[in-house]
């Protein structure tokens, strides 16, 4: 038969109390140092009997031990107070920044003409105030931006004129060569080809003219 579950409270009996004590303290002792060889954990055991004697364990200084043990908790209050305390500093900053959406929602309704009812004879002149300088800071803007666009229709211009004269210039250039081109160029008379025998039959012709005015010549004298 297995051993039955023990109810957990405070054993009255002095002599069982102190044999509990001492199995329950080897078995936590035994405990911990497994615990620290299988994996590799730093452990401080530490404890007090009823009589006041102390029994500890631990596999490295026990007072580094615990001086680690401080500064962790030291560390995890600080942590949670700064913690509490940004949470606190965030959860102020959304409210206001709540109120300030609030405010802009209002106050656009307002530039818009809507919730009027609600403002008082001062807010209304502060409103209106607020459009009008709106009203000369637009029609200031609108100004600039047609001046600007004035300035660069003119320079436009300019250019265009430019353009234009450029391209009437280039335009009479090349006419003018067109025309230089086309002009017909001066004729003259085919010459005869020089031929030799031409050149001296032609004085044996003049020869034989002069030959034969000759002879008539005598002949009409003999007449």
């Amino acid at each position: 038969m297995g051993r039955g579950k023990i109810e957990i409270k405070r054993i009255e009996n002095t002599t069982n109390r102190q044999v509990t004590f001492c199995k329950r303290r080897n078995g936590l002792l035994k405990k911990a140092y497994e615990l620290s060889i299988l994996c590799d954990a730093e452990i401080a055991l530490i404890v007090f009997s009823s009589r006041g004697r102390l029994y500890e364990y631990s596999n490295n200084n026990i007072k580094a031990t615990i001086e680690r043990y401080k500064k962790a908790c030291t560390n995890s209050s600080n942590t949670n107070v700064s913690t509490e305390a940004n949470a606190q500093y965030y959860q102020q900053e959304a409210a206001k920044l709540r109120q300030q959406i609030q405010i802009l929602q209002n106050s656009i309704r307002h530039l818009m003409g809507d919730a009027l009812s609600s403002l008082s004879i001062k807010e209304l002149k502060q409103l209106e105030n607020r459009l009008e300088r709106g009203l000369t800071r637009i029609r200031s803007k609108k100004h600039e931006l047609l001046f600007a666009e004035i300035e660069y229709m003119q320079k436009r211009e300019v250019e265009l004129q430019n353009n234009n004269m450029y391209l009437r210039a280039k335009i009479a250039e090349v006419e003018q060569a067109q025309q230089t081109h086309l002009l017909p160029a001066p004729e003259f008379g085919a010459l005869p080809a020089f031929d030799s025998r031409n050149f001296f039959g032609g004085v044996n012709i003049l020869e034989e003219a002069s030959h034969y005015s000759k002879q008539d010549q005598t002949a009409l004298h003999l007449g």
